[in-house]
């Protein structure tokens, strides 16, 4: 794994960003939903190591928030 990758680091830096702000929504908003969905995408931004892969798999747990918070989860 190379940590010093340019694009592995962008895109761990971007979804746990992305993972933060769900979850401090979540909290203040007491909504499980995208709590759980930031703290997937932390992880994921921790324990994937390809950019692409991580991409994708925060990609499909946003969208598994957004649906989620549609149906009043």
């Amino acid at each position: 794994m190379n940590w010093l990758d340019a694009n592995f680091l962008f895109a761990s830096l971007f979804w746990g960003s992305v993972g933060v702000g769900y979850w401090i929504y979540g909290r203040r908003q007491t909504l499980w939903s995208p709590m759980i969905g930031g703290v997937a995408m932390i992880a994921i931004a921790y324990f994937v190591s390809s950019a692409l892969l991580m991409s994708l798999f925060c990609l499909g747990a946003a969208v598994a928030v957004y649906f989620l918070a549609r149906r009043g989860v």
